[in-house]
C-alpha cells in the first residue's frame, strides 16, 4: 500500500501539470483574440464621422433673373424647381457614396456632373427668358457649386487619416466585381470601353444658311463633348461603385447633349420648322 502512494502521487502532478498547461494556452489565445479586437470607442468614432460628410451648397439662380415674361414663368419655375431637386439629389449621393473613391471622387463623381446638369438647366431657363425678351448672358457663372464641410468628411478615429486611403481598394474590386472580374483582373481595367452616342447631324432636316453655323458649332460641341466623357472615363477608372459610370459620366453626358441638341432645333427653326424628337439622341451607351 505505501508502496503505490509514491506512483499515485507522480500521475497526479502529471494531470494538474496538463491541465494548467491547457489553461496558459487558452489564456494566451483569449489574450490574442482580444489584442486584435477592434476599440468600440473607436468604431464608433469612425461611424459618427463618417456620417457627416459636409452639405453642397449652390448659387441662389431666381434672385439673379431679371423679369421673366409671363409667357415664360411656367417653364422658368419648372427649371427651378429641377434645380433643388438637383441639390437634393447631389446630397443624397454625398451621403450614400461616403467613403467610396479617391481623394477626387466627390469632385469628379458629384459636384462636377451637378455642375453640368445646372449649365443645362440654367440654359433652359435663359432660352425660355430671351424668346420674349432679352436672353439673360452670365448666368452659367452660378452653375458650379461647392462641399461645405465640417472638416470631418474623411477623417477617422483619433488618428487623424483619411477614410479615402483605405476606401480605394473597396472602391476598385466594386467596380471590378461589377464587371464581372476579379482582383487579379483590376490591373488589365485600363480596357474601360469606350462611349458612343447617336448621330445628330445625319437626322437633322434642312439647315437654313442663316442657323448653319450655330448648327455646325453645336455639332462639333456634342463632339467634344464625347471626347470629354471617355477621357473621364479613362481618369476615373476604379472609382466608385457599380453605377458610377452611369451616375457620374453617362448621366451627365446625357444632360449635356440634351441641352446642345435643343440649341440646335432651336437654331434652325428661328428660320424653318424646329425639328422635333431630337431629344432621343441624347442618350450614350459604354461599349466593352
Amino acid at each position: 500500500m505505501s508502496r503505490a502512494l509514491p506512483k499515485y502521487n507522480k500521475r497526479r502532478v502529471v494531470f494538474i501539470g496538463g491541465a494548467a498547461a491547457v489553461a496558459l494556452t487558452g489564456a494566451v489565445i483569449a489574450g490574442t483574440a482580444l489584442a486584435g479586437t477592434p476599440d468600440k470607442s473607436s468604431t464608433t468614432q469612425s461611424a459618427r464621422t463618417l456620417s457627416d460628410p459636409g452639405t453642397i451648397t449652390c448659387p441662389d439662380v431666381k434672385s439673379q433673373l431679371p423679369a421673366v415674361p409671363a409667357s415664360a414663368q411656367a417653364e422658368v419655375d419648372r427649371n427651378l424647381t429641377l434645380l433643388d431637386t438637383q441639390i437634393a439629389e447631389a446630397n443624397k449621393r454625398l451621403v450614400d457614396t461616403v467613403g467610396q473613391g479617391g481623394a477626387n471622387f466627390v469632385q469628379n463623381a458629384i459636384l462636377g456632373p451637378l455642375k453640368d446638369k445646372r449649365v443645362s438647366t440654367i440654359d433652359r431657363i435663359a432660352i425660355a427668358i430671351g424668346r420674349k425678351g432679352t436672353k439673360p448672358t452670365g448666368l452659367d457663372a452660378l452653375a458650379a457649386c461647392t462641399l461645405n464641410s465640417a472638416g470631418s468628411t474623411g477623417t477617422t478615429g483619433s488618428t487623424g487619416a483619411t477614410n479615402t486611403a483605405t476606401a480605394t481598394p473597396s472602391a476598385t474590386a466594386a467596380a471590378t466585381q461589377a464587371a464581372g472580374g476579379t482582383d487579379d483582373t483590376a490591373a488589365g481595367s485600363s480596357a474601360v470601353g469606350t462611349i458612343s452616342c447617336p448621330d445628330v447631324k445625319s437626322q437633322l432636316p434642312a439647315v437654313p444658311a442663316s442657323a448653319q453655323a450655330e448648327v455646325d458649332r453645336n455639332l462639333t460641341l456634342l463632339d467634344t463633348q464625347i471626347a470629354e466623357a471617355n477621357k473621364r472615363l479613362v481618369d476615373t477608372v476604379g472609382q466608385g461603385g457599380a453605377n458610377f459610370v452611369q451616375n457620374a459620366i453617362l448621366g451627365p453626358l446625357k444632360d449635356k447633349r440634351v441641352s446642345t441638341i435643343d440649341r440646335i432645333a432651336i437654331a434652325i427653326g428661328r428660320q424653318g420648322t424646329k425639328p422635333t424628337g431630337l431629344d432621343s439622341l441624347a442618350a450614350c451607351t459604354l461599349t466593352k
